[in-house]
C-alpha cells in the first residue's frame, strides 16, 4: 500500500518528538487486541443510546495516549462526534474561577467530526442540522420564521436539561445570522456554544439570552451538546481526557482535589446508572494517579469502591468489564512488529526500500536490552524514538550501515529528563503550603 507523503512524515516527525501522530495511526498500531474490543462495545452502546466511563492507566510512555487517539479514529468512523482535551492547571472538572468553563471551551474547540477529523467541527454541526431543516420547511412552501419555529420545536425536548432554552435560543439566533448574513451574529452564536462568554451581560447584549455555560454548568452543558449532536445526525459523542495526574498530583489543596474527584464521581455514577445518553467519557492517567492513597483517586473511599478491580481476575485472568483498563507493556514480539511498522512507513510502503531490514530491528531490541535492560521495554516511547532517529541517520548517511551505527557507543541511553508532564510531576510533586496533607521529607 502506497502511503501518502505527507501521512508519512506527520507519523515519523511526531514519533520522534515522542508524540502521537493525530493520522495514519492503523499504520503502526500493534497488539491491545483486548483493550480495543473492549472499546468497541463501548461506543456499540454510545450508539444505542447509552454511555459509558472508561479510565485507562498505565506506566509513563507505555502508550495512553496513543491508545486514546485510536479509539478516537475509530469512534469517528462510526459516525460519533469526539471532544478531547489535557487537564492543566487552568483547565479542570471544577473550580470557581473560570477553569471549569475553559476545559469545556478547549474540548468545543477540539470538535471532531468524519468530515472534519482535525478539530473545530463545531460550526458545521450547527451547520449541517440547520441547513437540513431549512430545506426541508423550504421545500414545503414555507419561510424563515417557520424554520425558527421549527428549531424551537425541534429542541423542546433539550430543554430539560439546564440551558437547554438557552441553547435553543443560541442555534435560532445562529440561523438568523446564516439567513441575513449577519457574521456578527453567528459569530456571537457560536462563541456561547464554545462556552466563551465569562458574563451573563455581555451574552444579553449579543443575543439577548441570560444564561451562560459557567463552571457550575459544564457537565450539564456537555450531555447538552451530546443531545444535539444525535439529532444533527451523528450516533452520539466520545468525551476524551488526558493528562488526568494534574487533578490528582498538582492542584495545590485537598480541597480542590477532592472536588474535582466529586465530578469524576458524579460522571461514572450516571453512566453506569444509565442517566446519560449518548455519550462516553474516557480519561486516561498514571498508575498513580489512580492507586496513590494520599493524592490519587483511591484517596477517595467513594471512588475506590467503585474502581476497584475484580480480585478474582488473577493468575493471568483478565476482566476488562469494570471501568478501569490497564495497559500492559507491549511484548518482545508486539514492539517487534510495530518497529517494523514504523520501518515500512518510512519506506513509503515499500517493502523493498527499507532501510533497516528484520534482522537489525532484532539487533536494536537486544542492544536495548543489553544496554539497559529490561525495564526499558516498558516504555515503548523510548525505543520508538531511537528506533525513528536510527532510519534517519541511515537515510542522510548512505555510506553508513544500521550494522556501523548500532557499533557505535551511546546510540541508545536513558532520556535525561521527564517525558512528559506525568514523570515531571511524579518527580516534582507540588506541595503547596495550605495542603492540610502530610508533606514529604527525607533524613
Amino acid at each position: 500500500m502506497k502511503i501518502k507523503r505527507r501521512e508519512r512524515d506527520s507519523i515519523l516527525q511526531s514519533l520522534q518528538a515522542g508524540l502521537v501522530p493525530r493520522q495514519g495511526l492503523h499504520l503502526i498500531q500493534v497488539g491491545r487486541k483486548q483493550e480495543t474490543e473492549a472499546l468497541l462495545n463501548d461506543l456499540a452502546r454510545i450508539r444505542d443510546g447509552g454511555s459509558s466511563f472508561r479510565l485507562v492507566v498505565g506506566r509513563f510512555g507505555s502508550g495512553k495516549s496513543f491508545f486514546l487517539n485510536l479509539i478516537r479514529h475509530v469512534a469517528l468512523q462510526q459516525n460519533l462526534v469526539v471532544v478531547q482535551a489535557d487537564f492543566t492547571m487552568e483547565r479542570r472538572l471544577h473550580a470557581s474561577g473560570g477553569e471549569a468553563r475553559a476545559l469545556y471551551s478547549e474540548l468545543m474547540r477540539n470538535m471532531a467530526t468524519r468530515a472534519k477529523p482535525e478539530g473545530g467541527a463545531l460550526a458545521s454541526v450547527c451547520t449541517k442540522w440547520i441547513s437540513g431543516l431549512q430545506q426541508e420547511i423550504i421545500g414545503a412552501g414555507g419561510d424563515s420564521s417557520d424554520v425558527e419555529s421549527r428549531i424551537m420545536t425541534d429542541l423542546r425536548d433539550l430543554q430539560d436539561f439546564v440551558g437547554g432554552f438557552e441553547f435553543a435560543e443560541v442555534l435560532r439566533a445562529y440561523y438568523r445570522g446564516t439567513v441575513n448574513g449577519n457574521e456578527k451574529e453567528k459569530a456571537s452564536a457560536l462563541r456561547w456554544l464554545r462556552g466563551e462568554y465569562s458574563t451573563k451581560t455581555e451574552a444579553r447584549q449579543d443575543l439577548g439570552v441570560r444564561r451562560i455555560i459557567d463552571d457550575e454548568s459544564f457537565y450539564d452543558s456537555l450531555k447538552l451538546m451530546a443531545g444535539f449532536c444525535r439529532k444533527a445526525g451523528f450516533d452520539g459523542m466520545l468525551v476524551l481526557f488526558d493528562e488526568l495526574v494534574v487533578l490528582s498530583h498538582r492542584l495545590p489543596s485537598s480541597r480542590a482535589r477532592v472536588a474535582n474527584f466529586e465530578a469524576i464521581l458524579t460522571i461514572l455514577n450516571d453512566s453506569v446508572q444509565g442517566h446519560a445518553e449518548g455519550i462516553g467519557f474516557l480519561f486516561a492517567g498514571t498508575d498513580d494517579s489512580l492507586e496513590d492513597k494520599r493524592r490519587g483517586l483511591f484517596s477517595y473511599e467513594a471512588l475506590r469502591s467503585r474502581l476497584a478491580e475484580n480480585q478474582l481476575a488473577t493468575g493471568g485472568l483478565i476482566d476488562l468489564s469494570g471501568p478501569v483498563i490497564r495497559l500492559q507493556a507491549l511484548s518482545p514480539e508486539d514492539l517487534f512488529v510495530l518497529l517494523r511498522n514504523i520501518s515500512f512507513v518510512h519506506a513509503d510502503g515499500e517493502e523493498e526500500s527499507r532501510l533497516v531490514p528484520d534482522d537489525g530491528i532484532a539487533a536494536l531490541l537486544h542492544k536495548a536490552n543489553d544496554t539497559l535492560g529490561a525495564d526499558f521495554f516498558q516504555t515503548p516511547r523510548d525505543i520508538i524514538r531511537s528506533f525513528v532517529g536510527l532510519l534517519n541517520l541511515i537515510d542522510q548517511n548512505p555510506s553508513k550501515t544500521w550494522q556501523d551505527i548500532l557499533g557505535m557507543d551511546g546510540i541508545l541511553k536513558k532520556p535525561d529528563g521527564p517525558a512528559s508532564i506525568e514523570e515531571e510531576i511524579s518527580l516534582n510533586p507540588d506541595e503547596s503550603p495550605d495542603d492540610d496533607e502530610l508533606a514529604n521529607f527525607k533524613l
